[in-house]
């Protein structure tokens, strides 16, 4: 299905996810000990800039229309997923290196599942014209 309009700019921001999930995969497998602490700390730096951003705008205006239209389940998930990615990256902030595997595997499969399940459901549940408004307030 084609991306409605409104969802353009979260789905575009999903490839900097992907981008960080990549990055760590590749460190982990080929990168010294330095390596891995300075790309834990990157991560938890690009988790403050741009990835916190996203989910609170997916939290102040998409998921609550998704609450309205009935989808109780989609929505819980992710707010499941965004508490456990925000805990992750607290650790790595901290300087706890051993989530950074799991960080990278859930934000992965955190965008794949918004890319082909929230997404999906939010362009068939809500009406276009409705998530442009929204996402043009940024509620």
């Amino acid at each position: 299905m084609k991306r409605a309009e409104a969802l353009l700019q979260l789905s575009r921001e999903h490839h900097t996810a992907l981008s960080i999930a990549q990055r760590v995969k590749r460190t982990l497998g080929t990168g010294t000990a330095a390596e891995v602490a300075a790309l834990a700390e990157a991560c938890a730096q690009r988790f403050v800039a741009e990835l916190e951003p996203h989910f609170l705008d997916e939290e102040r205006w998409l998921l609550p229309a998704l609450e309205n239209a009935g989808e109780h389940a989609l929505v819980a998930r992710t707010l499941d997923e965004h508490r456990r990615l925000r805990s992750l990256a607290a650790a790595l902030a901290a300087g706890d290196l051993e989530p950074l595997a799991e960080f990278a595997g859930m934000l992965s499969a955190h965008v794949r599942f918004e890319e082909r399940e929230l997404f999906e459901r939010a362009q068939q549940v809500i009406p276009a014209d409705e998530l442009g408004r929204l996402a043009a307030r940024d509620c």
